[in-house]
């Protein structure tokens, strides 16, 4: 009797999810708890697991539908059941091409634009976003390492593998192609380009909103509506913290195994700060402001589906390390997609670092029900007076937006100075000034 597949326990408050993509399909050999499906809840991606060993039997639902937690999603048979795979597939395909004609949503990979997968990847599943990835830049999925978890391939593997390819191609190197021979296995020839839009057509493609989509145009759209914000800004010189990284940078990878980065800098600043102006680490909860002596600090990084913010916690009393470790740790999850709620959650201050993205100036938004959201911004090389001098300074603006309801203008602007002298003069941090 086929065992039934539920959606299990998404975390407090969640009741359900929206059902992301089959990592399997029916008719595929799945073991026990091995992924088998991926859920998008309104902060992060989970997947659902096969309770037993044996063949996927049927699906219930499909991808982007709404379940409920507790709801049985699919069912899978002890046993191979090996031969139901061609007649399960065939009618999956069959419903596939009635609910999505004329190729609108996601596109199953074409079986001829698929060379065949070796031993290594026999078992090779791909996720709508990376067939699609697949299909675009026409790359062989059997032969890209995966980086995601389990060695799943990602959309960045397949984009990293197809700039390769280009870089590789001869036309590229500047050779002439070489004359293509008889005996080349068909393995080796490039897939037919797919249709392209015709020149001069307007086209559209709709694509529903993800349920973490959703919920981030919501709390955004909560802060405008609840809290009364405003935005400070100042500049400050990167010259010292960029010597300091240049001069220690490969004793601290050597002593530590990790890079050190800007952001150790930035959190011990902000750490430094909030001692001397609590408010911008407090919040308010009804009728009360509550002040805290830890620091919380969450840490936008980008991610496939979005921003994600993990939290670095008791960021206080972390060295810089510690606290670099810990970002680089929740960079690789947030690109996996395997950041837990409770790595998301319980955050009391915001950095955000736009500059990586090439950003000059930004006005953040804080994330409730926190007061203050920290945004850095890249460096640029301006010119800008010393000691009645004129001199080339590697200079980065800073923003701090904050909630006017708990936060005065005079407190805003002593704690964005307070950050800018720990960052200009980083002894500051040393001997807690």
């Amino acid at each position: 009797m086929p065992t039934d597949v539920k959606v299990p326990a998404l975390g407090e408050s969640i009741t359900e999810a929206t059902l992301g993509s089959w990592l399997k399909q029916p008719g595929e050999a799945v073991a026990a708890d091995e992924p088998i499906a991926s859920l998008e809840t309104d902060k992060v991606a989970v997947e659902v697991n096969a309770p037993v060993a044996g063949t996927l039997a049927e699906q219930l639902v499909g991808e982007g539908d709404t379940v409920a937690v507790g709801a049985i999603i699919a069912r899978v048979s002890e046993g191979a059941g090996a031969a139901a795979a061609p007649a399960a597939e065939s009618t999956k395909q069959a419903a596939d091409d009635a609910t999505n004609p004329a190729g609108a949503g996601e596109t199953p990979l074409p079986k001829e634009n698929v060379h065949a997968p070796s031993e290594e990847h026999a078992d090779l599943t791909l996720s709508p976003a990376v067939r699609r990835a697949v299909l675009e830049h026409h790359v062989d999925p059997s032969r890209i390492t995966g980086t995601g978890k389990d060695g799943r391939i990602t959309k960045d593997d397949v984009l990293a593998a197809a700039k390769a390819k280009d870089d590789s191609s001869p036309a590229k190197a500047g050779a002439p192609a070489p004359q293509a021979k008889e005996s080349q296995s068909s393995e080796a020839k490039a897939p037919p380009p797919g249709p392209r839009p015709a020149p001069g057509s307007r086209t559209e493609e709709r694509v529903k909103m993800s349920r973490l989509r959703q919920t981030i145009a919501q709390r955004l759209k909560e802060a405008q509506n609840t809290a009364a914000l405003l935005t400070t800004f100042n500049d400050v010189d990167m010259s010292a913290v960029m010597d300091a990284r240049e001069r220690y940078k490969d004793l601290f990878a050597k002593k530590h195994g990790i890079k050190l980065g800007f952001m150790g800098f930035f959190v011990k600043a902000v750490a430094l700060a909030a001692r001397d102006v609590p408010a911008v680490n407090a919040s308010i909860e009804g009728d009360e402001i509550v002040y805290r002596d830890y620091l919380d600090v969450s840490v936008a990084v980008s991610a496939p589906k979005g921003l994600m913010v993990p939290v670095v916690r008791d960021a206080q009393a972390m060295s810089f390390a510690e606290i670099e470790k810990a970002i680089a740790a929740y960079g690789k999850k947030a690109k996996e997609g395997t950041l837990t709620l409770d790595e998301m959650t319980g955050g009391t201050f915001t950095i955000s670092n736009g500059g990586v993205f090439g950003s000059l100036l930004s006005t953040p938004i804080i994330n409730p029900p926190q007061s203050a959201v920290l945004g850095m911004h890249r460096i640029e090389e301006r010119p800008v007076a010393r000691d009645g001098q004129v001199v080339i300074r590697p200079m980065m603006y800073l923003a701090l937006s904050y909630d006017h309801r708990l936060v005065d203008g005079r407190e805003a602007v002593t704690f964005l100075v307070r950050v800018k002298e720990a960052i200009e003069d980083p002894t500051r941090l040393l001997i807690d000034l």
